[in-house]
């Protein structure tokens, strides 16, 4: 049993699970995988999921448990495995009476919706049984409106604060040098100023070398707001380290399309920045559109390298930055370290991390390669999975769409042009994909597709050959009445181990995998305005299975009630009916409205 501990299961954020053995390309099918069981929660989820494994619960014996967090500011902690309706154990951070509450999307003007609480995707540090949260609440006292966020450290087991470790920490900044944003009141005197509303912790939380890193941005470009990183130490959540990407301009925001930074094994960290100024190459501070390497150490967060495309100016005023999408880091190539980062201006860049450029006026010939107009714009992160490197980008915002597009990459050198692209059009925001193999075998690159976001249309969990991305080997949309995973929320990613796919939605975590599925029943006759009563049928298919139905309109369950034979109905009703068999997944629902003319 392996645990999903971290976005995109481990700090490199290349996305590939290499110790899958359930789920292979012969048995992701319509007929033999499909939507297990459904979790409903009580916020949108755009973070990706986590699990842990052999996790003890008081008085509830030892579980693999997936954790989830909303938009609500609710942290769920329920059966990974198996269809258990209580969580474990959940954990709120508001308090309504206390006038605590989550932050209304309409308040950041923003792209979180309709409510801006628990963004970031968590980590978890196995060795203490720790999962760390950053959560934002609208804190109303005396009539004022207060923003605040806080790094929560709860137990696994218990969900309980770790008050042992100071936990919970108030995220703010003091004394930071900067002129701030031109216009704007975010200054104090020679210091920046923070901002709880202008401020959201989109990427997910690292935790490398004993520190949780959190990086900040806006969650509508609204200013002033600032691309922040903070380091707090894991075990006494004392703030450890303070950087900011722009602080004498304003803007530079950490986006990375929830992607977390990436952190290699010498003790550094990687990020990518939005639009802003840059000026770092005349001896200024400031770090728009660039990719950044910091080391953290007794003086806290330092600058050690970087990255910024010569037309940086021409990114920023057009509003095409590089941390629309995430970053990644590659397997060393005789003793070089690589990262390869997307961006909003279609240009991908493959950077050695011990030299990564800096900033070269003309032309970028001095990284290691410029991957130009190869895909569409990204909002999404690359994935890298055993010599290839796939993409799923969209072309703006505001429309055009782009493909699924799978890139090879021998030592330090990328294909210029796909190797295998697949034919489904994915409109923004595109899709951050993820790997799982058996080692290098039995390859499945998954992505949800969130196209219907705004018309409230329904997810779509994609499943394609990670050896040749043209082939799909299923989507939820083929059986959509039994797979629907529910309304799409954007940049969700999915979480894949064990034999299960863990899907984030509106108010819902669907899990899928493998199972013999139970054909729909039918109902006989289907339907419609009857006089006097209506004689109703119900069958399905498969011997041995027992029907349950409801007539208001229900979901019916196995306390429903059970059919044994056909039935009269003399009032109008809504039926539902669903088939069960000991050892298969329960059938979708059937529903047929029968509506009695004299009522």
């Amino acid at each position: 049993q392996l645990p999903v501990l971290t976005f995109h299961y481990d700090n490199t954020r290349a996305g590939a699970n290499t110790a899958e053995t359930i789920l292979t390309p012969a048995n992701v099918n319509t007929n033999n995988f499909g939507k297990l069981f459904t979790y409903n929660v009580d916020g949108y989820v755009y973070a990706q999921a986590l699990i842990a494994t052999n996790v003890t619960i008081p008085g509830k014996g030892t579980h693999n448990v997936l954790y989830i967090v909303t938009e609500h500011d609710t942290v769920y902690a329920f059966d990974a495995d198996n269809y258990v309706p209580t969580p474990y154990w959940t954990n709120s951070f508001i308090n309504p009476a206390a006038g605590i509450l989550p932050v209304p999307g309409s308040d950041t003007q923003g792209n979180v919706v309709p409510e801006v609480g628990i963004t970031a995707t968590p980590v978890i540090d196995p060795a203490t049984g720790t999962i760390y949260v950053e959560a934002r609440t609208k804190e109303v006292s005396g009539g004022t409106n207060n923003y605040v966020h806080r790094l929560h450290a709860l137990d696994i087991s218990t969900g309980q604060e770790r008050t042992a470790y100071n936990s919970p920490a108030l995220i703010t900044v003091t004394n930071y040098p900067g002129t701030g944003t031109p216009g704007q009141s975010d200054t104090n005197g020679p210091y920046v100023l923070w901002n709880g509303l202008r401020e959201h912790c989109r990427p997910a939380l690292l935790l490398a070398n004993g520190m949780v890193y959190l990086c900040y941005a806006s969650p509508g470009d609204h200013p002033p707001y600032y691309g922040w990183v903070f380091s707090y130490d894991a075990h006494t959540l004392a703030q450890t380290g303070v950087f900011n990407t722009a602080p004498n301009i304003g803007y530079g925001g950490i986006w990375m399309t929830g992607n977390g930074p990436a952190a290699d094994t010498n003790g550094a960290i990687y990020l990518n920045t939005g639009n802003g100024t840059f000026d770092a190459n005349t001896g200024g501070s400031d770090y728009g559109d660039s990719i950044l390497k910091l080391t953290n150490g007794p003086s806290g967060l330092k600058l050690a390298d970087y990255f910024t495309p010569y037309n940086q100016s021409t990114m920023n005023s057009q509003d095409l930055d590089v941390s629309s999408a995430g970053l990644l880091l590659l397997p060393p190539v005789n003793g070089t370290n690589l990262l390869f980062s997307g961006s909003k201006f279609g240009t991908a860049y493959l950077l050695n991390t011990a030299n990564m450029g800096k900033f070269q006026s003309g032309s970028d010939s001095q990284i290691v390669q410029a991957l130009v107009g190869a895909v569409q714009g990204q909002w999404s992160s690359p994935a890298y999975f055993n010599g290839m490197l796939y993409f799923i980008a969209c072309q703006n915002q505001g429309g055009g769409s782009d493909v699924i597009k799978q890139f090879a990459i021998s030592g330090t050198s990328i294909t210029t042009i796909p190797v295998a692209q697949g034919s489904t059009a994915y409109t923004y925001p595109g899709a951050t994909p993820t790997v799982s193999a058996n080692g290098t075998s039995n390859g499945v690159l998954w992505a949800i597709q969130s196209s219907a976001y705004g018309s409230g249309g329904p997810a779509v969990l994609h499943a394609f050959n990670a050896t040749n991305v043209a082939q799909e080997f299923y989507n939820s949309s083929q059986n959509l009445a039994r797979d629907n995973p529910g309304a799409a929320v954007l940049f969700t990613v999915p979480a894949v181990v064990n034999g299960k796919v863990y899907v984030g939605g509106q108010y819902a975590v669907s899990v899928f995998g493998n199972g013999i599925f139970l054909a729909a029943p039918t109902i006989s006759p289907n339907g419609g305005v009857f006089s006097g009563s209506v004689n109703i049928t119900l069958a399905d298919a498969t011997p041995g299975t027992s029907l349950y139905y409801t007539l208001d309109g229900s979901t019916p369950g196995t306390n429903s009630l059970l059919y044994t034979a056909p039935f009269s109905l003399t009032n109008s009703a809504a039926l539902k009916v669903v088939a069960v068999k000991p050892g298969y997944i329960n059938s979708a629902v059937t529903a047929s409205g029968f509506i009695n003319s004299a009522s």
